[in-house]
């Protein structure tokens, strides 16, 4: 069901745990689909954002901060990248981040919800930009968790989790029995990489995300850095290997290949990004 909203500037605010986060402008559309609220704002400072079930989610002119974060530590890192999976991440700044690479050779998205991707490409096209048309992409409107149980072993080079807040739909994709199946289909020598909540605002989900990955992958480490939308504007993202982390470790050739293409992400921001994790963090870890 879509509403149709007068063009009033107001405020709209994503609330969480007696703190509310709000940006200025006017309302779009909101629309309830089978899975979750949809919104559309055209904000003042950032321009058209997308909230999922009242959550902000992206904005056209903030996106890079996350989606560069959660991809470049990846797909610089593994030692192959031609096969990528993608679950959630129906905006398309994912998919067009990894479409940068001219080493990818399959992009399989994998979005529940089709009215996310049919929105985004509507009305916040700059997003996804050219990665919707690019031959590589396999996009599948169908459930993430499914995807990967019924996928065969040693299927990815890298898997992206680019999923919402654990609530509604994507409260599975950080659960202990689908990151085993994620390590399950990805390669021995590949990357998995999530978004893993604010150390701040989402204290304990963000601790127990890495306390996970660490029990079923021999390497996970968070990342730190802005997005200012997201509450409190300090973010994470985690990334997980066996046998050595090579998302320590850009490769020097896919360095130059990007590099010139990032708003954000480069070599020395994400050596010190890796190195922003908060003392009560790092201590909270370290008590298994």
């Amino acid at each position: 069901m879509k509403k149709a909203f007068k063009e009033e500037i107001n405020w709209i605010d994503e609330y969480h745990q007696g703190v509310r986060y709000g940006l200025e402008g006017k309302l779009i559309l909101e629309e309830s689909t089978p899975f979750q609220k949809i919104t559309i704002y055209e904000t003042k400072r950032y321009g058209k954002a997308l909230l999922l079930d009242d959550c902000w989610m992206t904005a056209e002119k903030n996106e890079q901060y996350y989606h560069e974060s959660l991809i470049h530590p990846a797909l610089c890192g593994s030692k192959k990248i031609e096969n990528i999976l993608i679950i959630g991440g129906g905006d398309g700044g994912s998919a067009r981040e990894c479409l940068r690479y001219h080493e990818v050779k399959s992009v399989d998205l994998i979005e529940i919800d089709i009215r996310v991707i049919e929105l985004s490409k509507e009305y916040l096209p700059k997003i996804g930009g050219n990665a919707w048309s690019d031959s590589r992409l396999n996009l599948k409107v169908k459930n993430g968790i499914d995807w990967v149980k019924n996928t065969k072993d040693n299927s990815y080079d890298v898997i992206i989790i680019d999923g919402a807040d654990p609530i509604g739909p994507s409260k599975e994709l950080y659960k202990y029995s689908f990151l085993k199946d994620c390590k399950r289909i990805l390669k021995q020598e590949g990357i998995l990489a999530t978004q893993s909540e604010s150390p701040e605002s989402f204290h304990q989900i963000h601790l127990d995300i890495i306390k996970i990955l660490r029990q079923i992958f021999d390497y996970a480490d968070p990342m730190y850095g802005s997005v200012s939308i997201y509450p409190s504007g300090l973010w994470s993202w985690t990334f997980a290997s066996m046998e050595k982390p090579t998302y320590m470790n850009p490769i020097e050739s896919r360095v130059k290949e990007i590099s010139d293409k990032c708003l954000i992400w480069s070599e020395q921001w994400q050596k010190g990004a890796f190195n922003t994790i908060p003392a009560f963090i790092k201590r909270e870890l370290a008590n298994k």
